[in-house]
């Protein structure tokens, strides 16, 4: 992972997003304000600051489509405390993220 970071008002916004579909209170789920970047930010995962030994599983996938076409699945975990844990992006074809996603443009992913 790369240094610390403060965390970005898009990131906030979006995790908010995520858990308010979620019908959670975002003041129920704490996390850090200087976050880590996956990849070297390549694809938009961070790092919230809870505990990765205490993984307690996804809140909520969704999914999102980049400017080049390429689908994007967005997970938000939590650890055992319910803080977050990641804000996690996986672009299906690994390429780098182009375009950061607004709450607008991202839908609940169904089971496949």
């Amino acid at each position: 992972m790369n240094a610390k970071r403060l965390i970005r008002e898009n990131e906030r916004a979006l995790i908010r997003f995520l858990l308010m579909q979620l019908n959670l209170n975002p003041a129920d789920y704490p996390y850090d304000e200087y976050v880590e970047e996956y990849e070297g930010g390549k694809m938009g995962s961070i790092s919230l600051g809870g505990d990765v030994e205490g993984y307690a599983g996804d809140l909520i996938q969704v999914k999102y489509t980049d400017t080049d076409g390429t689908p994007v699945v967005i997970t938000l975990t939590r650890d055992h405390q319910n803080r977050l844990l990641d804000l996690d992006f996986w672009k299906v074809d690994f390429s780098k993220l182009l375009e950061y996603p607004t709450p607008d443009k991202v839908s609940i992913r169904s089971a496949e």
